[in-house]
């Protein structure tokens, strides 16, 4: 049962001021000097943690959490006030892919009259152990995360603070109670390997993204599941697992066309590998589409001005963003925490795809 702050706890916040900002409930068994002593620091860094003070390093700070939230420790007034900022964070922002996401934070965050900030996160998948120091700083009214996961420390830290957040096509399959934001990535896999199929096109090769991604399985799943359709063998030499650049399309793409069984036809598992693809059939001297057909995906503004214009399957990159924000603004919504919102796919049909050795498709950007 937990109750008001006893005699020691009053006594350590006449001591340490700093504990006035923030009023907390706490269990009888422990006082605030006792955390301090189990966490091996001084009452003061205690109260610091307490107050979300940055003068306390993450690894300190974790550990005294941690210790807080295991002796019952719970804030009981609100939170000092918010910036009015919404932070997207990414891996990375050197794209047009980014980019999309970008614009459909900003229109939301406008028309609530919020400001957005951008970081980025440090790692691949999770958001760098300093981080988060830096988020309890800033304050935001929500965060946006985009190819992430989120270990259980940083989501206790964010609630601790009363801090929404949602994910944007997860890294991984999220826990039950994280809202995240996607795409029919499956069904869009399922749809241009099955443009190709129907073209006749045998030998199918697909560029994925990273191996250890949803989003990169889900579209390889949806290319497996193509070819099975169409009764026709998967060929483990024509399965390649790039990062989404357009390097490692062309990387991939130089060397499934190198070799004596070359594919007729690349999926590739992004709009910028699909641009590798290209500029790797140029330099082999083959010709796109006779000689080879080339499908993309994102369906990125880029995409219709390349040579030729590309077949993509749309990913509606700006909506999922603005869906992913909106749940921020909602955070009293009793569906939102937990809930997956998936958005459907399209593909975009322009003048990279072809029967083997036949001519390309009228341009206008036919939808299947």
């Amino acid at each position: 049962m937990a109750v008001r702050l006893p005699t020691q706890n009053v006594i350590d916040r006449m001591a340490y001021p700093s504990c006035m900002h923030e009023e907390v409930e706490v269990s009888a068994r422990v006082t605030l000097a006792e955390v301090a002593k189990e966490a091996g620091v001084s009452p003061p860094t205690v109260s610091k943690v307490l107050n979300g003070r940055s003068d306390v390093s993450s690894a300190t700070r974790a550990r005294v959490e941690r210790l807080l939230e295991v002796h019952g420790y719970r804030r009981r007034t609100a939170s000092p006030p918010r910036s009015p900022l919404v932070e997207l964070v990414f891996h990375e922002l050197d794209s047009v892919w980014a980019m999309e996401l970008v614009r459909g934070v900003e229109d939301v965050a406008k028309a609530n009259r919020t400001e957005v900030v951008l970081t980025r996160s440090g790692t691949r998948h999770a958001p760098a152990p300093d981080w988060i120091d830096g988020v309890l700083q800033r304050r935001p009214l929500g965060v946006v995360l985009v190819f992430s996961s989120l270990p259980a420390e940083v989501k206790h830290r964010l609630r601790s603070w009363d801090i929404p957040f949602v994910i944007v096509d997860p890294a991984g399959d999220p826990d039950p109670d994280v809202p995240s934001v996607g795409s029919a990535n499956w069904a869009g896999g399922l749809a241009a390997t099955r443009h190709l199929t129907d073209h006749g096109h045998e030998r199918v090769a697909i560029i994925t993204g990273f191996e250890d991604m949803l989003c990169s399985l889900a579209r390889l799943d949806g290319y497996r599941s193509a070819m099975t359709m169409a009764g026709l063998p998967i060929d483990p030499a024509l399965v390649r697992y790039g990062d989404y650049s357009m390097e490692s399309g062309f990387e991939h793409g130089r060397d499934l066309l190198a070799g004596p069984g070359r594919p007729t036809a690349i999926f590739a598992g992004s709009d910028l590998q699909a641009l590798g693809v290209l500029e790797a059939a140029r330099v082999s001297g083959l010709r796109v589409p006779q000689d080879l057909s080339v499908v993309g995906y994102d369906d990125v503004p880029l995409a219709q001005w390349s040579s030729p214009p590309l077949t993509t399957v749309h990913q509606p990159l700006r909506h999922m963003a603005e869906e992913a924000t909106r749940m921020l603004f909602r955070p009293d919504d009793p569906g939102r925490a937990g809930r997956r919102i998936e958005l459907a796919t399209h593909l975009v049909v322009r003048q990279s795809t072809a029967p083997p050795g036949g001519a390309a498709q009228a341009p206008g950007g036919a939808r299947s």
